[in-house]
């Protein structure tokens, strides 16, 4: 009698045992599932590129010194077709304020477009710049309501560019007093990115 029932617990203990052992763990179905969970790729959502002409144009106002200019940038050619081999046109006009304005005028000397175009690797080569240059002296009048209006063209650029960023310099003359024939240097500038398409 007193042998089984030494034998009876003893295996008790080992069910407990065995029992205890199995609850350590998660069952196998859930650690398959886990991994397979683990390894599934992950899709990439491209990063959206930035268009400052997007809805075909854009304003800004720029500050340089005692000017204040204030520049409309628009394109003739519409957005779906910007792409890398096209001849891509950007128009601007141009007024400026003085302050304080007792009078003086305010002239463009030189006006610089220069495209840069970049990929999702990068930036590339940049294009040559586009110089505008006054041909009358000491430049061209932009003081409102007097304005600077010009096209500039993005020639063609490599296929793997998915966006071209346009940096604007102006350099402007202003002249120290009303009557003077000195005249104080002043540069502002800009840039716009503009998304490329197909």
């Amino acid at each position: 009698m007193r042998r089984f029932e030494r034998f009876a617990g003893i295996a008790v203990l080992g069910a407990v045992a065995v029992a205890a052992l199995a609850g350590c763990g998660p069952a196998p179905w859930e650690m398959d599932a886990g991994a397979s969970e683990s390894a599934a790729p992950t899709a990439s959502v491209p990063t959206p590129v930035p268009n400052d002409l997007s809805s075909g144009a854009t304003q800004r106002e720029l500050t340089a010194g005692a000017v204040s200019a204030t520049v409309d940038y628009w394109s003739t050619l519409a957005m779906d077709r910007w792409t890398a081999e096209a001849i891509k046109p950007v128009s601007i006009s141009m007024t400026t304020t003085v302050v304080p304005d007792d009078g003086q005028k305010v002239y463009l000397q030189r006006a610089t477009m220069t495209a840069v175009p970049s990929s999702p690797t990068g930036t590339l080569a940049a294009l040559e710049p586009q110089v505008d240059a006054a041909t009358v002296s000491p430049g061209y009048l932009v003081l409102n309501p007097y304005s600077y209006s010009q096209t500039f063209h993005v020639g063609p650029v490599p296929a793997e560019a998915t966006s071209v960023t346009l940096q604007f310099t102006y350099d402007y003359l202003v002249q120290t007093t009303p009557t003077s024939s000195e005249y104080a240097k002043q540069t502002a500038s800009d840039t716009l990115t503009v998304a490329l398409t197909g």
